[in-house]
């Protein structure tokens, strides 16, 4: 449906998009270049903001990390006209003071994905600055609300993504420790990147479940699901607050990064480039 339009997209699991809170809602399909979404897309409207909506591992939760269709979802968010979105992730601790239950608010990410694809420019050069992976207007927009909700919220710190669905080894989680790395998951790559390409301010809402396995303790589904579970209500909570102030701005650096990083010239690239990335490109071209 191409006249649908989002400002604020929310990527996350089915329990933190609250229906009840949105007015009418409207469920979309979206064709991209790199085939569906995850899922349809719920669109609704929260005091005056049109907000999207993907579950990331799709209904029923059948896509893997490493199968997420990532470049299909960031490109529905950007064909729909959002300008920032909200990724809300499960992820373990790595360190003793952030705790399961807590929110973290990552302000760099390393990259231990192996098997994914992470850019949208496969037939033409692109070199996109990636140093502040998130947007960092957002990113404070997220502190100052959950401390306002005396949420216990970390400012920052590391995300090492992984690419799973195996959890870390022992060994692994203790050398994550030891490089100084905060937390650990396996969707904050590529979504980020993708992101960063697609001109579209970028902040993730980590959730703590568990202390990862350098702990001395097993990390399980049933503990994951049921410490995720309880953080839903939080990140609801915290949504409700966090969207009406999330405003857009042209001057932000996230909704310029193609400015000097298309290096192909012009006049090579190809007609079928500009018409399935007319909407990443078109403005530099």
């Amino acid at each position: 449906m191409d006249t649908a339009r989002a400002e604020i997209g929310l990527i996350g699991g089915t329990g933190i998009y609250d229906q009840s809170a949105f007015e009418n809602i409207q469920e979309v399909e979206i064709d991209t270049p790199f085939g569906r979404p995850s899922s349809s897309i719920l669109i609704g409207e929260f005091e005056g903001k049109k907000v999207a909506f993907i579950p990331r591992h799709g209904k029923g939760h059948v896509y893997s990390p490493t199968h997420v269709p990532y470049r299909a979802n960031i490109f529905a968010m950007k064909k729909l006209g959002v300008h920032t979105i909200l990724s809300i992730a499960a992820v373990g601790s790595l360190k003793e003071e952030i705790k399961p239950l807590d929110i973290v608010v990552p302000d760099q990410i390393f990259d231990r994905t192996r098997n994914r694809v992470s850019t949208f420019f496969e037939d033409i050069v692109v070199h996109v600055g990636f140093a502040n992976p998130f947007c960092r207007r957002t990113s404070e927009k997220i502190v100052e609300c959950a401390r306002s909700l005396n949420y216990d919220v970390h400012a920052g710190g590391t995300y090492v993504c992984i690419e799973g669905p195996q959890f870390s080894t022992k060994a692994e989680s203790n050398v994550y420790r030891a490089l100084g790395f905060d937390i650990i998951g396996m969707t904050a790559l590529p979504e980020a990147k993708l992101a960063r390409e697609a001109e579209i301010c970028y902040a993730t809402i980590a959730t703590v479940t568990d202390y990862d396995v350098w702990r001395d303790s097993e990390v399980d589904v049933a503990t994951v699901l049921e410490n995720a579970a309880k953080n839903e209500e939080k990140v609801r909570n915290l949504l409700r607050m966090l969207i009406p102030v999330i405003e857009e701005d042209g001057e932000c650096e996230c909704r310029n990064a193609l400015k000097f990083a298309i290096t192909t010239s012009k006049e090579f690239i190809k007609e079928e480039v500009r018409r399935d990335l007319g909407i990443l490109i078109s403005k530099y071209l």
